[in-house]
């Protein structure tokens, strides 16, 4: 695309944002931080480090490269960190106090990411006047990286992820986004790193170790003398946990629960969905399929063998799986990308996943290869992998070491942005 029609697409693309803006008000997700979003109460201090997260996960994400920056000689290292999310402001807000409070040479200050319309990211860029602009994950905003661009910022791209569709979508407008390309790009897997050498170039892109390994602890497994469900689960019943399943597979996961409580009829089945609001539903499949359950909320006293606990209690998966005998974690016999099986298993419990768990893609194949975690066909497989673990129960011991093995051997992410931030910010 040559400079004439890079202007045009980007006129065109602000053009859609002064038509776009005025019904952008009546979004509820947007009012926090509107007078920030639309630069009307003001604009942050000048920065030189500008790092976008995008919502909470890319926030805790920044929160990790903070922890890892230092400033290159005596002068305070001063960071704008912006977010499109209350609750990813509400992270960078307590990150901010944490990295101030440490008097470490960094002043971190946190802000609502603009919208992106070219106007705006202008008056934005100027204001701030950033000697390097980081993006965590994929946020590549047109409006942002012209501006970066034309006031000569430069700009890494760090633990940066790209799907199939996604790069389809941008490859739609391949010179608008070749034209736009960060300085450097540090993608999370060979895979990634293809798909942005496709859109920006092979010689920009970098390989990096998941910042998310760094935020996970090295914690060994609940003791049950210390478990606050320990009550709840006398230590000789087959407890087993259904984790996080989803109304887009509760046919599967109904027949999960009726094949396990036939072949197991001694099991305690604590099934957690994952959205409470859907309870009812719950509690009419458990019905249809004729199994006995209860409500985690009536219980007063040790679950009785045979049963299904209904959990329409928050905030107790965890400690759940630290009395698990076995686990299967929903999400993922429906095409709806899986939930967290790393909880399961740094607990302790190798955890059962069905066909769909891309959201945790970075976690690598690996851990399904090494045994750590089973990969199940369908709810048929899961069935058969549950029962052998039940059966057979390996050491929690030895599975949540194994876990902090993978884990701490794929660490390393912030320490690497925060060194590739100090070479780009050093040689100025």
């Amino acid at each position: 695309m040559a400079t004439t029609g890079v202007g045009l697409a980007l006129k065109t693309y602000g053009l859609a944002w002064k038509a776009a803006l005025p019904l952008l008000r009546f979004n509820g997700r947007l009012k926090d931080g509107w007078e920030q979003r639309t630069l009307a109460g003001g604009m942050p201090a000048p920065a030189d480090l500008w790092m976008q997260a995008a919502s909470g996960g890319e926030a805790y994400l920044a929160w990790e490269v903070l922890k890892h920056l230092k400033p290159a000689g005596p002068e305070t290292l001063r960071v704008l960190v912006t977010t499109n999310t209350l609750q990813g402001y509400q992270t960078l807000l307590r990150a901010a106090e944490e990295a101030n409070g440490r008097k470490a040479g960094l002043a971190v200050q946190p802000w609502y990411f603009p919208f992106d319309a070219p106007e705006l990211m202008t008056r934005m860029v100027r204001r701030v006047r950033p000697r390097l602009a980081v993006i965590l994950e994929t946020e590549i905003w047109p409006g942002f990286l012209s501006a970066c661009k034309a006031e000569n910022v430069r700009v890494l791209l760090a633990n940066g992820r790209m799907t199939t569709k996604s790069l389809a979508g941008y490859m739609s407008w391949p010179g608008l986004f070749r034209a736009l390309s960060p300085d450097r790009i540090m993608a999370v897997s060979e895979t990634d790193g293809r798909r942005f050498g496709t859109l920006f170039g092979r010689e920009k892109v970098r390989i990096m170790p998941n910042i998310k390994f760094d935020r996970m602890g090295d914690g060994a497994p609940m003791a049950r003398k210390g478990n606050p469900l320990g009550d709840l689960i006398r230590e000789r019943d087959s407890f087993v946990i259904f984790g996080s399943v989803r109304r887009e597979e509760e046919h599967d996961v109904t027949r999960l629960a009726a094949g396990l409580m036939s072949a197991r009829p001694a099991v305690v089945l604590g099934l957690f969905p994952r959205h409470m609001h859907h309870l009812d539903l719950w509690r009419k499949a458990m019905d249809g399929a004729g199994l006995n359950w209860v409500l985690r909320s009536r219980l007063s006293g040790p679950a009785r063998p045979g049963s299904v606990i209904l959990w329409d209690a928050f905030g107790e998966l965890v400690p759940a799986y630290g009395l698990a005998k076995a686990a299967f974690v929903g999400g993922s016999l429906a095409p709806l990308g899986g939930q967290n099986f790393l909880e399961p298993l740094t607990s302790g419990v190798t955890p059962v996943t069905g066909p769909h768990w891309k959201n945790f893609a970075w976690v690598g194949r690996e851990i399904i290869d090494s045994g750590l975690a089973v990969e199940a066909s369908g709810w048929q497989d899961a069935l058969e992998s549950l029962k052998k673990i039940i059966d057979n129960p390996p050491s929690r011991r030895e599975v949540a070491g194994a876990a902090r093995r993978y884990i701490r051997d794929r660490r390393g992410g912030a320490e690497a942005v925060s060194k590739q931030v100090a070479d780009f910010l050093n040689k100025d």
